[in-house]
């Protein structure tokens, strides 16, 4: 079998292609032969500057690879690599159809790679993870870190060659009882530590190990805010990797935290001159200052003493000293805390004092911080990084007590600078009281309100985090670099052609830019993706609860995206912009893209869903908060949004996510979609018996179940799939039902149905790619026929449409989007004439100028706006996304049927890369 390298020349000729095509930094595979040459790439086009670690997902075709398969890897010179393997997938036949990876940390990543069947090599200095009493023994090198299973901290400590240089790590939560000061009533705060109630070794090593926390935050009586938090540890490394996830479960109205975050104890045994603290700055730069300063004094100590702390070394002995500094060595303030402050994504300060009771000191400041801060000395220290630092605040920085005999470090995930988090309902309700009323406020704000269904009970929140244990201050340069792999976390990924070889995910190609037409649609997608790339930083799409999520509609009056109009602001995975951006990274590899993508999945996974609750399960419809919108729905929470992040990083808690998802068309039983508006024929709410659409809910629990069977095998999610497919096919006019009775017990859609019921939504939430996914591993024909013939007269024209239905059909939206899903039929029935109608309705003219292939984007600057913008005014989340969807499929399935549409091209507006 041919090695698969990750060549130097490779990135050459990569990073040259992504220049010339100006895009960030495709991870483009090149092939000899007609065979692959690349595996994987490191996905910013070069190896970082060093790495405590990485993790990636590798596909295999299917029948290559058996299930207990071992995998090694190899470097330039053909030598073995330490790497560890698991399984993440299989194909219906039990061969391996996904696997994880993990490499050890080093501060020399190689740029070549290959992975490739055979005994993998334990690194020389491999994982040993020991059982305690109490919890878990993971010594890595000379670090030795121990894990409880209970108690307050998520970690014991952490020592170096036997000496302690990390103390208890815990969860800190500050809280208040209202959201600001009151005239009248007294503010009380609180402050809950974490209570561990159980932890589990999932992973063991050679290379990596991975403990799995669940715990909750508690005062005396009161546990809330429950969490999971996930320890990474890694060959040769000196960090561990943190991924921290809670659930807010507290009444919003009573429960205002006022910051919450993750605080380390470090011991301080150095003389005050030789502790150091040390903050990121911007572009590299870093902030550097000792507790006891010995430059700038009247009294020079001499230069020798000046640059090694400087340098953040042991300073030559004190006798040598100049007695002058020596012996006032005393009257020298001492600093003890640091502070920077992330306020918001546009400025940080860095503040200090040199104990309780005394002012704070300005010292510093700029725009985004990276989010690394270090405590410590010659003789030990930590580090902290919290990725996302400027992104998802506002975030906070601490140092406290780096004067005494133990430190504190902590990274707040939010700031208890801010004002405290407030999630309650934005408006009073305007009188709405009856379903009635609230129709009626949906059709001028475009809000599904109703009382009491606009909580945030339930909604969770995920952040990234790397703490250090050192063995001394780290070099200027290290710093730098840790702080800059805290900022950009190093990835490795396959390659676009990699990807496309094994065919996962279903329909999508390569970008091809052979003819004109192809070269205009590949522009115009270009652009779109830069457009949102770059709407993220001017309209500051940034924030705790905000970052990842983008806009939905635009307002060109107010050259403002409509952050403030009912169901027209946040997107909440609307129409699928989450599929288009990861679409658009498996063609493209483009960093910029992968890092959107991912953002939206880690903030439409979370915050947009319930974790728990009687909403379980479910998401929540668009709108000006993410929790505020009363429509709650399985196609905001649908696993087809999730499981291409998944299988690209082998991320657990995203896995975690997905399979919760597996049971949650049982709370159809607790919230029924249409109790606004039911049908007379709607099951009585409570039973097993429920509506459910079939696209927007059942084949978002399809994506749910076909991803827990590929993970596992168990058959009985296969069964499950199956029993729908075939009830559904069973039905007398199937898809074009639009929904049904459907039993959760069961899986299968009950009643004979004769209503028609067509809904524009019901192909656009990932129905289309799960489809074409999972006909490919589950053969019902009955059911494939009527997928297929759902695609192919969707679009049909009325008059044959009806007379195929034998009753008239209303409007059907969407026109243009759902051209995919002819090209679909077309492709399956190899139905020239449908490739050509697909074609035409993809093309249609009428079209170009809302997301199709003409660009308005113009500058908008002055008085008319805050700060400089740019702004297409037909902008819509929803038109690109499904256009973006639309021209990668069409692309895929019909290609020569859009060249011979024959029409005028016009011209696109491609946007070029900025830094």
């Amino acid at each position: 079998m041919k090695t698969a390298l990750l060549t130097r020349r490779g990135l050459i000729a990569t990073t040259a292609t992504s220049a010339l095509a100006g895009v960030a930094s495709p991870a483009t595979a090149r092939t000899k032969g007609g065979n692959l040459e690349t595996e994987a790439v490191w996905l910013d086009g070069a190896p970082p500057l060093r790495h405590e670690g990485v993790t990636w997902g590798v596909p295999w075709p299917q029948g290559q690879h058996p299930s207990r398969q071992s995998f090694t890897a190899v470097g330039p010179d053909g030598g073995p690599v330490p790497l560890q393997s698991w399984p993440l997938a299989f194909w219906p036949d039990g061969s391996l159809k996904w696997t994880g990876h993990a490499l050890a940390a080093s501060t020399t990543p190689a740029a070549e790679l290959g992975i490739v069947p055979g005994r993998p090599q334990d690194p020389s200095d491999a994982i040993r993870v020991g059982t305690l009493a109490t919890g878990f023994q993971i010594d890595v090198g000379p670090l030795s870190w121990i894990v409880p299973t209970s108690g307050p901290a998520l970690i014991a400590s952490a020592t170096r060659d036997g000496r302690k240089v990390l103390g208890p790590v815990r969860l800190v939560c500050l809280t208040q009882d209202q959201a600001d000061l009151s005239d009248d009533m007294p503010l009380r705060q609180a402050r809950y530590e974490s209570d561990v109630t159980g932890a589990v070794l999932e992973q063991s090593g050679p290379v990596r190990a991975v403990v799995r926390i669940e715990g909750v935050h508690r005062l005396g009586d009161r546990a809330w805010l429950p969490f999971t938090v996930r320890l990474y540890f890694h060959a040769a490394g000196e960090a561990v990797r943190i991924v921290h996830s809670f659930i807010f479960d507290g009444d919003e109205n009573r429960d205002f935290i006022r910051g919450i975050g993750v605080q380390a104890s470090v011991p301080m045994r150095d003389p005050l001159h030789e502790r150091h603290v040390r903050f990121g700055g911007e572009a590299g730069g870093l902030w550097a200052e000792s507790v006891r300063p010995l430059t700038g004094l009247r009294r020079d100590p001499g230069e020798a003493y000046r640059d090694a702390q400087i340098a953040g070394e042991a300073i030559p002995p004190l006798e040598q000293m100049d007695p002058r500094v020596r012996d006032r060595l005393e009257l020298i303030p001492a600093w003890t805390d640091f502070t920077l402050s992330q306020t918001n994504s546009d400025g940080f300060g860095i503040r200090k004092r040199t104990g309780d009771g005394h002012g704070w000191i300005d010292a510093a400041g700029g725009r985004k911080a990276p989010g690394l801060a270090y405590v410590g000395g010659v003789s030990g220290g930590a580090a902290v990084g919290l990725t996302n630092f400027w992104k998802a605040g506002p975030t906070r920085l601490d140092v406290r007590g780096a004067a005494g005999e133990e430190a504190s470090l902590t990274a707040w995930l939010w700031s208890p600078d801010a004002p405290a988090m407030d999630l309650r309902f934005y408006h009073d309700g305007l009188g709405m009281t009856t379903h009635a009323q609230e129709n009626e406020g949906l059709e001028i704000t475009y809000e599904d309100y109703e009382a009491g269904w606009g909580t945030p009970y339930g909604v969770a929140r995920t952040s990234e985090l790397t703490l250090w244990a050192l063995g001394a201050t780290p070099g200027r340069e290290t710093l730098v670099a840790m702080a800059a792999g805290v900022e950009t976390p190093p990835r490795v990924v396959c390659t676009p052609a990699r990807l496309r070889t094994v065919e996962v995910f279903g329909d999508w190609s390569l970008p091809d830019r052979s003819t004109l037409l192809r070269a205009r649609i590949e522009d115009r997608l270009d652009g779109l993706l830069d457009l949102y790339r770059d709407q993220i930083v001017q309209r500051r799409w940034y924030g705790f609860w905000n970052h990842g999520d983008v806009m939905h509609s635009y307002d060109a009056d107010r050259h403002e995206w409509k952050y403030d109009i009912g169901g027209f602001a946040w997107a909440n995975s609307e129409l699928s912009p989450d599929l288009w951006l990861w679409y658009s990274f498996l063609r493209t590899g483009r960093a910029d893209v992968f890092r959107m993508a991912e953002a939206m999945t880690r903030h439409s996974s979370e915050v947009d869903c319930y974790h728990i609750g009687p909403r379980r399960g479910f998401g929540t419809r668009h709108g000006v908060q993410h929790w505020g919108d009363s429509s709650k729905q399985p196609r905001v929470s649908n696993a087809a949004f999730r499981r291409i992040y998944y299988y690209l990083t082998a991320d657990e808690r995203v896995g975690d996510l997905m399979r919760a998802l597996v049971g949650s068309d049982e709370t159809l039983t607790r919230v029924q979609i249409r109790r606004k508006r039911p049908a007379p024929d709607d099951p009585p709410p409570g039973g097993p018996i429920v509506d459910a659409g079939f696209g927007t809910d059942w084949s978002s629990f399809l994506a749910a179940w076909m991803t827990e069977w590929e993970r596992t095998g168990d058959r009985r999610w296969r069964d499950r799939i199956t029993a729908g497919m075939t009830s559904l096919a069973a039905l007398p006019h199937r898809w074009f039902h639009g929904g049904g009775h459907y039993d959760v017990r069961t899986g299968r859609f009950v009643g004979a149905g004769q209503a028609i019921g067509i809904s524009h939504l019901n192909a656009v939430f990932g129905a289309v790619e799960t489809h074409s996914e999972l006909l490919r591993l589950v053969d019902v024909p009955a059911y494939r026929a009527a997928w297929i013939e759902y695609c192919k007269w969707y679009n049909a024209p009325a008059a044959e449409l009806e007379a195929y239905l034998g009753v008239r059909v209303g409007n059907r939206g969407l026109p243009q989007a759902h051209s995919r899903l002819t090209a679909y039929s077309a492709s399956q029935l190899d139905d020239q004439t449908l490739a050509q109608r697909a074609a035409h309705e993809f093309l249609d003219e009428a079209h170009f100028e809302d997301f199709g292939l003409v660009s308005r984007l113009r500058p908008i600057a002055g008085s008319a706006v805050l700060n400089p913008v740019e702004e297409d005014p037909g902008m819509s989340t929803n038109g690109v996304s499904q256009w973006g969807l639309a021209a990668i499929q069409n692309l895929t399935l019909v290609p020569a049927a859009l060249d011979a549409v024959g029409i005028e091209v016009p011209t696109a507006n491609r946007r070029s890369e900025r830094p």
